[in-house]
């Protein structure tokens, strides 16, 4: 990508949404792609921490899970992983929503973050949906190590993200989702733009019926 000197491409979708596991170079590749559309970026972390703020522990129980139980982020790496996909699922009506007013109003915006769920792919559709998955331990404690010089290796951390990672994948790929492993870094973004217009067109060639193979 070549930054400020790319020309600005007005996208087929309305909603691109940019999901899987922390540490897998969402947000990096999500504003790559804002500024090559000129579209801004709805990070799902912030959808969260609305809710936190207008919300009581009662009323959102899995959403205030990490507040309401700190101790819990230090448990098995699955037992992390089951707590992640709660509250996942208890955030979809709010994804949902937002989703749904970008589509509306069209008005066109990149939506990434841990807590996406992948659903039913409509290639060609307003809202169209890629998934990153590194499944390399090693490479994601040094991904967070990068990012988080401070807190040194984080390990733990990285089993739960590969874990909650590959499940993450294989929702996506039983939806039709096309999931693109991060590297190489350099061109991640053109790869992933590639993958959302390249299952669109592959949506295209199977209505008009034909036989090609899914890429």
């Amino acid at each position: 990508m070549n930054g400020a000197d790319e020309v600005k491409s007005l996208p087929g979708w309305r909603v691109l949404i940019v999901g899987g596991a922390s540490g897998m170079g969402k947000t990096g590749v999500g504003r790559a792609l804002a500024r090559r559309h000129d579209v801004p970026v709805v990070e799902v972390d912030d959808i969260v921490e609305a809710l936190l703020a207008v919300t009581l522990p009662e009323h959102l129980p899995d959403v205030h899970f990490w507040r309401t139980h700190p101790e819990a982020a230090h448990g098995t790496p699955e037992s992390v992983v089951e707590r992640q996909i709660a509250i996942a699922r208890a955030l979809e009506p709010a994804i949902e929503a937002v989703v749904a007013n970008h589509v509306g109003t069209d008005t066109p915006v990149i939506l990434e973050g841990d807590y996406v769920l992948p659903g039913p792919a409509t290639p060609d559709g307003a809202v169209r949906t890629v998934f990153l998955h590194e499944d390399d331990e090693e490479q994601v404690t040094a991904n967070y190590l990068r990012r988080e010089p401070e807190a040194g290796p984080q390990r733990h951390r990285a089993r739960v993200s590969v874990l909650y990672g590959r499940w993450l994948a294989a929702r996506a790929r039983a939806a039709g989702v096309p999931v693109v492993g991060p590297r190489p870094w350099e061109d991640l973004a053109d790869r992933v733009a590639e993958a959302v217009e390249g299952a669109a067109r592959h949506d295209a060639t199977s209505s008009a019926g034909s036989t090609s193979p899914v890429i």
